[in-house]
């Protein structure tokens, strides 16, 4: 049987893969593109994710990237009649601390700064906008069921406690501030990856399901992929867009590729209480929390060294979003209070107190979470890897090995961030013009520096919630 042949093969049908597919078939013109995956598309950590976008970040590249793929995904949602739902209802980062809204204000400013729109203070909430309801009519006289007008963004810093609880009566007591953050919200990302899959396919490209298993190398440069079912595809380029498993594909060019990995988890609770409103925005806490334990809880758990940590103060960044999605309303609760970097291992396996901890957690923001406290240990927990480089850009260009790309390390970041990583990775494939923060996401720039220099990089969180 004679070999397949391809203009480019992309390793990995992920949100990274499925998106650098459609720029190279149906932005750039490319008919002979072949996806590979042995799994079905967007099912691996691209399915496991929140599905949110942001263009807040405190890094000039990052925010450069992040802004330009929003602008993408706005693009496509124009286009395909919002098939996949986009809203702006916004990021809330919330705190209980006074002292904590200096600093808040200040990390504000600075994305400001970058470009991230205006700051407006408030010290009243009654020049505060809130996010517009679902279905009701928009200024220019057009309903948009999936959230704010399209002009509205930089962020809102309400420093008012008695107008949040108005805003937002279900909120902890405490609440001393709020930062109302616009241009950001959350998408259903299987619906944007059957569009563009049809698309794709409509146009030439297709998928084979099927594990790459070698890669064919001569004189320096890609010749071909080796598949698990024995066939093998001629190319002379190599897309490598494998999440969490880039490592094992770049060891088939030789390479180590510089990534870590970290293991996020959610949760998914039917709100039958209704204590998240269905049109609430993406809502983050910013104070180390305490879990909301009764005073005979707490000393039972602090008496066990195996369970003592469940009562003392866990990192902030735990955040939360209503979904409305197979005919239940329910909310997401997400919490990475463990950082450790790890390998990628399958099936994944999560601490088993994470739903009683993200629970209880979001009770510390939301009081009423108590009424899940009791069906926390029944929850299943889903999530995926955080596949990481040390400095938290993504690694998106051509390797060492001619012919050889890659699009990955998209920490966190793959749904908000893959449409301008598809853009980027097509460019460099077809030579066309980049854009300025193209460097700052290539392959060579760790090249010389030491374990050191990588360790700090990696204390450095570069917008990581």
């Amino acid at each position: 049987m004679m070999p397949a042949k391809a203009e480019v093969v992309v390793c990995g049908a992920g949100v990274a893969g499925v998106a650098a597919a459609y720029h190279l078939v149906v932005r750039r013109g490319m008919r002979n593109v072949v996806l590979v995956d042995e799994r079905p598309p967007l099912s691996l950590t691209s399915a496991a994710g929140t599905e949110a976008y942001r263009n807040w970040w405190p890094d000039l590249p990052m925010f450069r990237f992040m802004d330009r793929s929003i602008g993408l995904m706005e693009e496509l949602a124009k286009e395909s009649g919002n098939a996949f739902r986009m809203n702006r209802r916004g990021y809330v980062f919330l705190t209980g601390d006074p002292d904590c809204v200096p600093e808040l204000e200040k990390e504000a400013e600075a994305v400001s700064g970058l470009g991230g729109g205006a700051l407006r203070v408030h010290r009243d909430g009654g020049s505060y906008v809130p996010s517009q309801p679902e279905g009701l009519a928009q200024p220019d006289g057009l309903a948009r069921p999936e959230g704010l007008a399209p002009d509205l963004a930089g962020a809102d810093l309400l420093l008012d406690a008695d107008a949040i609880k108005r805003l937002f009566p279900f909120l902890a007591d405490d609440t001393a501030a709020m930062l109302h953050v616009r241009r950001c919200g959350w998408l259903d990302l299987p619906s944007l990856g059957r569009w563009l899959l049809d698309r794709i396919a409509s146009r030439g490209g297709r998928i084979e399901q099927d594990r790459m298993e070698k890669v064919d190398t001569g004189n320096g440069r890609v010749r071909g992929v080796t598949l698990a079912s024995g066939s093998r595809i001629e190319t002379g380029r190599l897309v490598l867009a494998a999440g969490p498993l880039v490592p094992e594909a770049g060891r088939m060019l030789g390479l180590d590729i510089p990534v870590f990995m970290e293991l996020h988890g959610k949760i998914t609770v039917e709100d039958r209480a209704s204590v998240l409103p269905p049109d609430a925005p993406m809502m983050i806490w910013t104070d180390p929390i305490e879990l909301v334990w009764s005073e005979e809880e707490k000393r039972g758990l602090s008496a066990a060294a195996d369970t003592r940590y469940l009562t003392e103060p866990f990192p902030s960044g735990l955040h939360i979003r209503p979904r409305y999605r197979d005919s239940k309303q329910t909310f997401l609760g997400i919490w990475t209070y463990d950082v450790t970097p790890r390998e990628a291992v399958f099936p994944l396996e999560f601490d088993p107190a994470y739903p009683v901890i993200v629970l209880r957690g979001l009770a510390r923001m939301i009081p009423g979470m108590r009424a899940y406290f009791d069906v926390a240990d029944a929850l299943e927990v889903d999530g995926g890897y955080y596949c990481k480089t040390p400095d938290n850009r993504p690694l998106i260009g051509p390797l060492p090995v001619e012919g050889a790309y890659i699009v990955g390390a998209l920490s966190g970041y793959g749904a908000m961030g893959s449409q301008a990583a598809g853009e980027l990775i097509a460019a460099h494939v077809t030579g066309a013009a980049l854009p300025d923060y193209a460097k700052a996401f290539s392959f060579d720039r760790f090249d010389g520096l030491s374990d050191a220099d990588m360790q700090d990089m990696r204390d450095a969180t570069r917008g990581q919630l």
